[in-house]
């Protein structure tokens, strides 16, 4: 019997073709796709990896059931939205997941809503960075995850899931109180070419965007502090340790010690959440999709 989280497995090295690319598609270790695909050539009897270079490719037999597994995972899928469309309520497990100023700005809404409405629906939530939440729907782990484009750089999706806008959160810069640009009605980025940042973790979507945003207003970014929480960014920024971009979506309330100037060129999340194409005809989908967008209208 081929165990489906293997067939997964080989599929998501399929389609990004190593072993590295499907341990960050999967958001698992190197190691544990070795592993899995280790177990799935004995459970085959056959090989389907063969050393290529350093990494390594599938064997004609690995492509015929890396074909044979998006088949598989995309009727299972179907299978659940069939169930649970023919059934016609919504009821079940949602598993959903949020960045951290989505959950505090939407969740608590939202998710009280449904409950309120669908009381045979359970959501089970948790906060995760986007890249994280979309790694988590593609590879089975999470029903519905709360992501995020910036005006000037979008998201990368992977084939197979679908996305509906849930608001535009517009974002500030947030400056200490004595900050020499504190009394300004708005500020330019290039003004605070001399200022320290705080910012995101290396190599996170958000921190990627910021120096990319900053660069190409001339400014080489002079990092002072990374945090992965806005509200901790908010409290450096009240120490007087740097300026942040300040989104207002689950912003409030905003330390002492902290001003918010707008931006003169205008600075906007497009948030939204995704789903698996296959998923689409779940009424759970459709209802929580609702509900994020309700609780957006609300929050905007």
């Amino acid at each position: 019997m081929l165990n489906l989280e293997r067939l997964r497995t080989l599929d998501a090295l399929a389609r990004h073709g190593s072993v590295s690319g499907a341990a960050a598609a999967l958001h698992i270790t190197t190691s544990a796709v070795s592993q899995q695909l280790a177990k799935l050539e004995r459970e085959a009897g056959q090989r389907l990896l063969a050393k290529h270079g350093r990494g390594v490719r599938l064997t004609d037999a690995g492509r015929l059931l890396a074909e044979h597994a998006t088949r598989i995972l995309s009727q299972v899928e179907l299978a659940q939205a069939d169930l649970e469309a023919q059934r016609g309520q919504v009821a079940g497990e949602l598993r959903i997941s949020a960045f951290p100023t989505a959950a505090r700005g939407l969740f608590p809404l939202a998710l009280a809503a449904l409950r309120e409405e669908h009381p045979a629906l359970r959501v089970r939530s948790r906060e995760l960075e986007p890249e994280q939440g979309i790694a988590g729907v593609v590879r089975g782990d999470l029903d519905l995850a709360v992501v995020l484009d910036w005006y000037n750089k979008p998201m990368p999706l992977p084939d197979g899931l679908v996305k509906a806008p849930v608001l535009d959160d517009p974002a500030d810069v947030a400056l200490p109180a004595g900050h020499r640009l504190a009394g300004r009605d708005e500020i330019d980025l290039a003004e605070l070419a001399e200022d320290e940042w705080i910012t995101w973790g290396e190599g996170e979507f958000c921190h990627e965007w910021l120096m990319f945003t900053l660069r190409s207003r001339g400014v080489e970014p002079v990092i002072g502090h990374r945090a992965a929480e806005s509200h901790t960014q908010l409290a450096l920024v009240s120490a007087g340790l740097g300026v942040c971009i300040a989104p207002v979506l689950g912003r409030h309330p905003v330390p002492d010690g902290v001003v918010t100037v707008p931006l003169k060129q205008r600075v906007v999340r497009h948030i939204f959440v995704v789903w698996r194409a296959d998923a689409d005809r779940r009424p759970s989908i459709r209802a929580a999709v609702h509900g994020l967008q309700e609780a957006g209208r609300k929050a905007g």
